[in-house]
């Protein structure tokens, strides 16, 4: 891998993970990065997980430009800065919903006409948020999704995929997957927001408060992301109600179907929902292989 800077915009925990990655793993990459508070960028100066400040003057030098903000901000960003980056820069994200900022980000770029913008979303991270809780090994065997823009050549596309791969060597991601706003939108309904909504509403029980010496690996799997950022989720949620209500809507109708059968006393009923779910979770497995 030839060497090149990166510039991050935001050093909370995805941002500041990408930083730790990228120095702790490639010494040829000069990773320069910026935060909304000074005081984090001066600590990772200091600590050795960036170079330098990410600054209008230093944006130039950037081969990489990876955007770690939520996506209204995210867009933000772009816009104001757009005019400063390298021709024949990648711009990137790492937005949890990707309709709102690819959106901008493909029409930002075909304005500027210089650089690529092509939306990513590293699925990896933990319960808390900020600076202290970033890591370098964030996303050691995780999956990356990549949202090229539909409406540019194939043959470059390709090639631009194929840069962003190698730059992103150093995170040690477990495998890439390419896919479009729709789709990415929809699956991460499911697959993440869906989580959280269920643990947050999950541990709003009353029996919460008083079942210290009850719980198990199965509350704590189920509560562990009860703990969630509420301005970022509000976020990001929004950005994607559509979807996300109708994952809610068809958890909701399961959850009809249990209560149903436990309050008739129907355990033919209630033993084909259980096994229904077992058959399930059985395919979806093979579906990961």
């Amino acid at each position: 891998m030839n060497s090149f800077t990166v510039g991050i915009v935001g050093l909370g925990l995805i941002g500041a993970s990408f930083a730790k990655a990228f120095t702790t793993n490639a010494s040829n990459v000069r990773v320069l990065a910026c935060n909304r508070t000074q005081k984090t960028v001066q600590r990772a100066i200091t600590e050795g997980v960036i170079h330098g400040e990410l600054t209008d003057s230093s944006i130039p030098d950037c081969d990489l430009l990876l955007i770690s903000l939520y996506p209204e901000a995210g867009v933000k960003f772009l816009r104001e800065k757009a005019h400063l980056i390298k021709p024949g820069a990648i711009v990137t994200d790492a937005c949890g919903t990707k309709r709102l900022i690819c959106a901008a980000g493909f029409a930002i770029a075909k304005e500027e006409g210089t650089f690529s913008f092509i939306g990513a979303h590293p699925m990896a991270g933990v319960e808390f948020s900020g600076y202290d809780y970033s890591r370098s090994d964030m996303f050691e065997g995780a999956s990356m999704l990549l949202v090229p823009d539909p409406d540019k050549d194939q043959g470059a596309t390709e090639a631009e995929l194929g840069r962003l791969k190698t730059m992103f060597e150093p995170a040690l991601f477990g495998r890439f997957v390419v896919t479009d706003p729709e789709m990415h939108d929809s699956m991460i309904s499911y697959t993440s927001q869906m989580a959280h909504v269920i643990s947050n509403c999950y541990i709003k029980s009353p029996s919460s408060l008083t079942c210290s010496g009850f719980t198990g690996g199965s509350f704590r799997d189920l509560t562990r992301v009860s703990r969630l950022n509420p301005g970022m989720w509000t976020e990001l949620f929004l950005a994607n109600r559509d979807n996300l209500v109708r994952e809610i809507k068809q958890l909701t109708t399961e959850l009809t179907k249990v209560s149903d059968a436990l309050e008739d006393g129907d355990a033919d009923t209630l033993k084909a929902l259980l096994e229904e779910g077992v058959r399930m979770k059985e395919e979806s497995e093979k579906c990961e292989e």
